[in-house]
């Protein structure tokens, strides 16, 4: 396995990004997309790791820095924004690894969300590993939370003595209190990004693999929002949203290593 760090263009900006290439040179690559403002490491240098472990069984990997984070320049547009970024990364990557026939592309949480509303439209991505997608659109609105959980929660308050005391002395918002009770009721559907997450990978080509952390409140947002008949979807049962826990790692691996492995 080699290491090498390179550079590329979007936009006008130049952007950071990490090759590690297979010592067997494989016909199938991995690009890692960040998410949020996670540089191209990932949490706990848990990227990093992974890519050097993917590159050991033969699967070139590249990960990069999206504009305005890490040591690329520009400004962050957000998972939104980043459809440029990911088209920049994946040119760099086959220019970089010209003998690569399939390009694999993971991302976790608002990566994920972006590889699922922009995929089909950037060419040169085969397949789609996504990883805790992101469906929350406003974090503060207690409709961000799974109804599932928001039920669990307000039922262990009407049994608190201290919780009710401070509900009849007014200590309590009732403003939020009443959306949170409004959003606990609400049956599963689709919020408004993930019925975009849905078109957009509907109208992706290639094979798509969602992997959920059960544990993770981020893939319970995700779970409740979502299909349940999905037969793309596979659960581990974390609580860690980037896997980084040693059982998870393994089985993120061997998903990664399944989503690459050559079809013919």
């Amino acid at each position: 396995m080699n290491r090498r760090h390179l550079h590329f263009i979007c936009e006008g900006r130049t952007l950071a990004a990490t090759l590690d290439s297979a010592s067997a040179a494989g016909s199938t690559g991995l690009l890692i997309v960040s998410g949020g403002n996670e540089i191209r490491a990932g949490a706990w240098g848990g990227q990093a790791r992974m890519a050097a472990r993917l590159a050991a069984e033969g699967v070139p990997v590249m990960r990069y820095d999206r504009r305005g984070v890490g040591e690329s320049e520009g400004d962050n547009k957000g998972f939104r924004g980043s459809a440029p970024d990911i088209a920049a990364a994946l040119q760099a990557f086959r220019a970089a690894a010209p003998h690569l026939r399939r390009v694999v592309a993971f991302g976790n949480c608002d990566a994920a969300s972006a590889l699922s509303l922009f995929a089909a439209d950037l060419p040169g991505i085969d397949a789609l590993v996504l990883a805790n997608p992101w469906t929350i659109e406003d974090e503060d609105d207690a409709a961000g939370h799974a109804p599932e959980a928001l039920r669990r929660r307000y039922w262990h308050k009407l049994r608190d003595p201290v919780a009710l005391l401070r509900l009849l002395t007014g200590k309590v918002n009732m403003g939020k209190l009443l959306r949170g009770l409004k959003a606990s009721t609400r049956k599963g559907g689709p919020s408004g990004l993930a019925a975009e997450i849905q078109a957009g990978l509907a109208r992706f080509g290639g094979p798509v693999a969602i992997l959920l952390a059960e544990g993770d409140r981020v893939a319970q947002v995700f779970a409740a929002h979502w299909p349940s008949g999905d037969v793309r979807v596979q659960r581990h049962d974390s609580a860690s949203h980037s896997f980084s826990d040693e059982d998870a790692q393994d089985w993120l691996f061997d998903r990664l290593i399944e989503a690459t492995a050559v079809r013919h």
